[in-house]
């Protein structure tokens, strides 16, 4: 468990490193202002108190950890030792890069080794992540990662697709693209008919 924690390292963690409440409205002021607007006017006034509620919902990842979801496995599964699959489920995350969001689902498989998780925790596990400035790369690693190391599967598969705001709102300003990620461990990874199961099972049972 101790090497879970490590790999997942949040800075929340370090509450004297966090700043106050009022600092965090006395930044959003200055960004306010820097953008042109006068935070004093009646529309802004609330708005710097509005964004840090939102923000900490928003960001609520860096203060949940991925092994306390999935600490709870089920061993009664009468045998069953073939893929489990949640798939299309929704997220919301941001940017690292530009702190705007992107906006996806993801897919998780794993194949059982005597143990299954809840459904519910896989979508939790993905929210987690979500809920933090990530790259999609790091975030369907990060998945597979927290799934394998507390379950011990046979093996996890993750597909995650995403739009991005930084390339729709921003920059080449593109709407509609679409970005895709896939990251496999154990019998998926060394197994090319396990990958193949997993992608026909997402895209063959719409």
């Amino acid at each position: 468990m101790d090497a879970i924690v490590k790999n997942f390292p949040s800075f929340a963690d370090s509450e004297g490193d966090r700043p106050t409440q009022k600092e965090a409205e006395d930044a959003i002021r200055v960004l306010l202002r820097w953008a042109g607007d006068d935070p004093n006017r009646e529309g802004l006034l609330d708005t710097p108190k509005r964004v840090a509620k939102a923000y900490k919902e928003l960001f609520s990842g860096y203060d949940q950890a991925p092994e306390d979801v999935l600490g709870r496995t089920f061993e009664e599964v009468a045998g069953y030792d073939d893929i489990v699959l949640v798939k299309d489920i929704p997220f919301f995350s941001h940017c690292e890069h530009h702190m705007v969001p992107i906006i996806g689902k993801a897919h998780v498989a794993y194949l059982p080794n005597g143990r299954v998780l809840g459904l519910s925790k896989i979508a939790r596990v993905v929210e987690i992540f979500g809920r933090r400035l990530q790259t999609q790369e790091t975030m369907t690693s990060q998945i597979a990662r927290a799934i394998d190391e507390s379950l011990r599967p046979r093996g996890v598969a993750v597909m995650v697709e995403a739009e991005h705001m930084c390339m729709a709102m921003r920059g080449i300003q593109k709407q509609g693209s679409t970005t895709l990620t896939t990251t496999f461990t154990g019998s998926f990874k060394t197994e090319p008919a396990e990958q193949v199961r997993f992608m026909t099972m997402i895209r063959g049972f719409r």
